[in-house]
């Protein structure tokens, strides 16, 4: 299933005086943060649709202006929440290139039909990107890095992913 909302950061601080609140950002592009108008902010899995009235960067992390948000003290009531934005208001990828949301819990088979286990979670290695499978019987887990001589299939619809495993990969 398709995941309506994207979580693009979450508030780690306070900056400033005036109510700046500072993200750590999920996405690769942390200029995205400059075309956004409203963001929607989760706090007690309630989410609300604030409006962005400034962007700053600092380092690799983002600092907002929320309107509405004028204090340290306020700023300091949405530490640790999520920002969010729609999935249609998302950056349109590439042929081939999934959003990491969306291959979450796919389930892994071989080119053989053996089931692995599903998709845990995915990190980037720096030569490219992790997937880690676990099994759901043995709670094994089995890292397979995507590059094209592995990942042979990848069917969202079906939520089904289909590997090649090279040898000494497991």
């Amino acid at each position: 299933m398709k995941q309506e909302y994207f979580e693009i950061g979450q508030i780690v601080n306070h900056f400033g005086i005036k109510g700046m609140v500072k993200v750590n950002p999920f996405t690769e592009d942390i200029s995205k943060f400059k075309e956004l108008k409203t963001i929607f902010l989760e706090q007690n899995k309630i989410l609300i649709e604030v409006e962005i009235e400034e962007v700053k960067y600092s380092k690799n992390q983002v600092l907002l202006k929320i309107k509405g948000i004028n204090t340290i003290g306020e700023a300091e009531k949405y530490r640790g929440c999520y920002l969010k934005i729609l999935r249609k208001d998302a950056k349109k990828l590439p042929k081939d290139t999934y959003f990491i949301a969306d291959l979450i819990g796919n389930a892994v088979y071989t080119d053989d039909g053996i089931l692995l286990g599903k998709v845990q979670d995915i990190y980037n290695s720096g030569a490219n990107d992790i997937y880690v499978i676990k099994d759901s019987t043995t709670g094994k887990q089995i890292l397979l890095p995507a590059i094209r001589e592995v990942i042979k299939n990848i069917d969202i619809e079906q939520e089904k992913i289909i590997v090649h495993l090279i040898k000494g990969l497991i």
